[in-house]
């Protein structure tokens, strides 16, 4: 919304709320506290949260104790009753031409005064019906009430009623005043953000409209079309966001590597396997951005198992073989050190040196590390967050690669980029993102997808049971180690807590290792190791010489050990879908038919829906629709990471449509107009730097 000036109040949309006639200050003050509202736009921008159709009033008589109902009628009768536990109840009779229904308030023994001056008017009241508690008639309980008086106008029933979010000490009666007044009388300061043009193209309402139906709709249909028009303008201005972040990428002159395909030839004659043809066309996407004068900024996406690492490889090779050095930044430990070990295993037989920084390191150590990275006697570093400290230096950074990025901020990812000059960037991740999300907050890169496995592997087999069956189950593991498998055991997520965890995986495994399963040699992986720990552990697992692993999730990610071919989640129900999916994803790296064992007894809906999501589907992608619509976007990706914070009425799966509309003028306006500088596109422009501060990097404030 454009900043404008109401010449009759001399109010704009930036005015605190204090200086609105119809708020006082005490009422600023609640609504500041309560809804973080503090000008006249945080006002408008206070959508309900969802609406009740109370259009129709039913007689008395005809009221049945089967929910929620709409009633009118004249007040005949107030009365205060007490209760034996002290609680006063106040009861309000109320009579239409059909029968009397006793409107009850707990505890609001004030209401007494304000109802009795009220007596022989009418008032609608909304409220939960049941039977009275004497035996005859109804009861209307968690009411809803307004006096009609003289004005035929009320907001509480006889129309679709806002619900808004709540604020302590705002009933909904008064935050429906509240905002019939700012709808009424403030609503004119709004000035239409988007161009004319866009909206006759789309079929859209008006921004002033869009406000009026969507605070108080004259009908479903109207409603809808003012969620329309948020829903777009929210959708919109994401997609200018993105368009401008790749216009901006575009004019930054990068590294044009050379002699890809070679490198490419290389990197196959050191591997044990053939790629897979969607490794191949990946790599082929890679190397074609990789050989461009732009930096490459590319998404690689694929499912748990897919071969990801590979891909990376290829690009690393094509940077140093071209004289450059490349980093891998991963969000753990435990994955940047799997790494470590897999890139310095095959790019070691090529003479290339990787070198591994994280924050574990000892002094010496790290220091070392550090100075082969500023004199370039290292051509590669895998690393966590040490990557981007100010104390790391490179030489010649020329590619940057980001492991589960979506575990990382903007910044970090910046952080890591300005560690040279332009280089390329490839962020990978092995949690399926759904095209819609991906549209939505990676637009401004460019996407490869790895949609297949490696040939020969066998879809994992997913089995939910119940706690009462773990007889079974450890008996059935037993079973698959007599013929030489191997097992990891997942201990449950009990809190947020690194060594409440480790203290639950050494319970468990102390428990197998003794009751269980004394015949086989049972290991230990979480957090609280130390990183040398956790490498001696995980090479007794990959030598064979343990037959079972018991972790927490540490080992969610990066680890690939083909002999592995069962895991046992207990407790599956506390962990998320997508977690499951990826911990799931550690079985089923060989040619042998492995099993995911979903230990599990759900309380919720939610809880069941993940264990039968799991149950029926291995593909990520389809699991990643699901997680979706169980958690919505922002959890999803983590609103912090994501910058999504949707409306309430924006359904990112339905609106699919409207967000590649919104993507189309997007793109295109910035096309036509760059830096927004037409004086049609001028309210556009300053609602944008309003609402993402980052605009104004790339379209500037002039």
């Amino acid at each position: 919304m454009k900043t404008a000036v109401s010449a009759v109040t001399g109010l704009s949309l930036e005015s605190s709320l204090v200086d609105v006639p119809f708020i006082s200050e005490s009422l600023a003050a609640a609504l500041l506290r309560g809804c973080k509202l503090a000008t006249v736009a945080d006002l408008l921008r206070h959508f309900p949260r969802r609406y009740e159709d109370r259009r129709s009033f039913t007689p008395i008589a005809q009221t049945l104790p089967t929910g929620f109902a709409t009633i009118s009628g004249k007040i005949v009768d107030v009365e205060n009753v007490p209760t034996r536990s002290r609680m006063v109840l106040t009861k309000v009779s109320v009579r239409d031409d059909s029968g009397t229904a006793v409107l009850v308030f707990f505890n609001q023994w004030y209401l007494k005064k304000q109802i009795e001056k009220l007596t022989g008017q009418i008032i609608v009241a909304y409220g939960r019906v049941q039977r009275s508690t004497m035996g005859r008639g109804i009861e209307l309980t968690d009411v809803e009430w307004e006096a009609l008086g003289d004005k035929e106008e009320t907001l509480s029933a006889g129309r679709i009623v806002p619900i808004y979010p709540a604020a302590e000490g705002i009933s909904q009666n008064r935050f429906r005043k509240i905002m019939w007044s700012a709808v009424h009388d403030l609503v004119d300061l709004v000035v239409d953000n988007i161009p004319q043009k866009i909206l006759d193209n789309r079929q859209l309402l008006s921004l002033r409209e869009s406000f009026r139906q969507i605070h108080f709709p004259e009908s479903d249909d109207e409603r809808k079309s003012a969620e329309r028009r948020f829903a777009f303008d929210q959708f919109f201005g994401l997609q200018l966001l993105l368009a401008a972040k790749r216009r901006t990428a575009r004019k930054v002159a990068g590294i044009s590597f050379n002699s890809v395909s070679e490198v490419v030839d290389e990197l196959k004659s050191v591997l044990a396997f053939n790629l897979t043809d969607a490794q191949a066309r990946v790599i082929k996407d890679v190397a074609s951005d990789m050989a461009a004068p732009l930096p490459m900024n590319r998404l690689i996406q694929g499912d748990v198992g897919a071969g990801k690492t590979v891909v990376a490889v290829a690009a690393i090779l094509i940077a140093v073989r071209n004289g450059y050095q490349a980093s891998m930044m991963a969000p753990t430990e435990i994955l940047a050190e799997q790494h470590y070990l897999t890139v310095h295993r095959l790019l070691e037989k090529l003479g290339i040196r990787v070198g591994l920084l994280t924050g574990s390191l000892g002094a010496r150590e790290k220091a070392d590390t550090l100075s082969a990275i500023e004199t370039g006697d290292l051509d590669v570093v895998i690393g966590t967050h040490a990557l981007i400290q100010k104390d790391v230096r490179f030489k010649k950074l020329g590619l940057a690669v980001v492991d589960e990025q979506h575990r990382f901020g903007v910044i970090q990812r910046a952080a890591l980029r300005d560690k040279g000059a332009a280089p390329d960037i490839l962020v990978m991740t092995a949690t399926p993102i759904p095209r819609t999300l991906t549209l939505t907050v990676y637009g401004d890169l460019d996407v490869s997808i790895i949609d297949s496995l490696p040939p020969g592997r066998k879809p994992i087999k997913t089995h939910w049971k119940s706690p009462a069956e773990r007889t079974a189950i450890y008996e059935s593991v037993r079973k698959l180690l007599s013929e030489g498998r191997q097992v990891y055991f997942i201990c449950p997520l009990i809190l947020e807590s690194d060594k409440l965890q480790a203290r639950a995986a050494t319970e468990l495994a102390l428990h197998l290792g003794k009751h269980v399963f004394p015949e086989y040699n049972v290991g230990l992986m979480h957090g609280q190791l130390k990183t040398s720990e956790k490498e001696e552990t995980m090479e007794l697992f990959r030598d064979k010489k343990l037959h079972i692993l018991v972790s927490t999730t540490v080992i969610e990610v990066g680890i690939d050990i083909p002999n592995a071919s069962v895991i046992v989640i207990e407790d599956a129900d506390r962990f998320g879908l997508a977690q499951l999916h990826q911990l799931r994803g550690r079985v089923g790296r060989g040619s042998t038919q492995s099993y995911c064992i979903l230990i599990a007894d759900p309380k919720t809906a939610d809880g069941r829906a993940r264990m039968s999501i799991l149950t029926t589907t291995s593909d990520g992608f389809l699991v990643a629709e699901e997680d979706l619509k169980l958690r919505g976007p922002g959890e999803f990706l983590g609103t912090r990471q994501s910058g999504i914070d949707l409306l309430p009425f924006v359904d990112i799966l339905r609106d699919v449509p409207l967000l590649h509309d919104a993507r189309d003028e997007a793109f295109a306006l910035l096309a036509d107009d760059p830096s927004l500088s037409r004086s049609e596109n001028a309210p556009l422009k300053l609602d944008l730097i309003h609402r993402y501060k980052s605009m104004v990097d790339f379209v500037g404030t002039n």
